[in-house]
């Protein structure tokens, strides 16, 4: 996550500190990702610390210092939900934030909903989590896979492109992102076609595998939702096997600097992405 959605993500979660414990510090649970999504949580962790830091020095909140205590969730809703018992059970935190997977997600939020504990989900896009599962004791600070997919769709129908093709990571996110879009843009163009889906499992495609596929399915349109390191093997294997010329891409999060700038010389010309909004100022 940006530094300043790191940031951001701090204020929201002190401004639920009112109803903090009667204790020298207020304590922020901070669950995530730290070893399955290392590039990701460097500049995450950086933002948090600096906002700490400069809260504190400024006197704090309520007159109290903050406290980050931090887990890591292991990629693993299960050991997601055993650090988050952890935490407020032992380290008497007085809120969770955290999880960019959103499958860890969806599992604090039950949490939160079940222990009425304040969660802030300061990365993670399902849907799930303000809808299906969402509860009173859960925000969220990124807009969801449903406002994301919103974005693409009204150009995505503009190219009037018959036969699409799907490819995305094989989990919440990348399900939730999919059934989104093809929704929205089956209203926006009832005619259109879904020719084939591509969901390896996140952190493991086979990019040539999955480019070959797609050049075999011959679409005219492809949405993609892969990210990361997924993200730079499949924009490269694409290039490399031509399978972009002529057909139109629309991607999530593809403009988000932590996946755009590590592709370098091999980002992807006239893909139409999403992006953070700060970030084109």
């Amino acid at each position: 996550m940006h530094a300043r959605a790191s940031a951001l993500a701090l204020l929201v979660v002190v401004a639920a500190a009112a109803t903090a414990q009667a204790q020298d510090a207020i304590k922020i649970g901070d669950i995530n990702s730290y070893k399955a999504m290392a590039a990701n949580m460097a500049p995450y962790r950086k933002g948090i610390d600096l906002a700490v830091e400069q809260v504190n020095a400024a006197g704090g909140v309520l007159g109290k210092k903050l406290e980050i205590v931090s887990r890591d969730d292991g990629a693993n809703p299960g050991d997601a939900v055993r650090m988050a018992d952890e935490l407020v059970l032992k380290e008497r935190v007085d809120l969770l934030s955290g999880t960019i997977l959103s499958h860890i997600g969806v599992a604090i939020t039950d949490y939160a909903r079940q222990h009425k504990v304040f969660f802030l989900a300061s990365a993670s896009l399902t849907d799930r989590i303000v809808w299906e599962s969402g509860n009173r004791y859960t925000f969220r600070l990124r807009p969801s896979t449903y406002t994301h997919a919103a974005v693409l769709v009204p150009y995505a129908a503009t190219l009037k492109r018959k036969r699409w093709a799907f490819v995305y990571p094989n989990y919440e996110y990348g399900q939730s992102a999919v059934a989104s879009f093809k929704e929205l843009l089956k209203k926006a163009q009832p005619d259109v076609e879904f020719v084939a889906d591509f969901a390896p499992p996140l952190g493991k495609v086979d990019a040539g595998s999955v480019v070959q596929a797609l050049a075999d399915a011959q679409p005219q349109a492809i949405f993609n939702a892969l990210f990361g390191a997924d993200l730079a093997k499949f924009v490269r294997q694409g290039k490399i096997r031509n399978v972009f010329n002529g057909v139109e891409v629309v991607s999530l999060l593809t403009g988000d600097p932590e996946y755009l700038e590590p592709l370098k010389e091999d980002a992807p010309d006239g893909w139409y992405v999403t992006v953070y909004p700060w970030y084109l100022i």
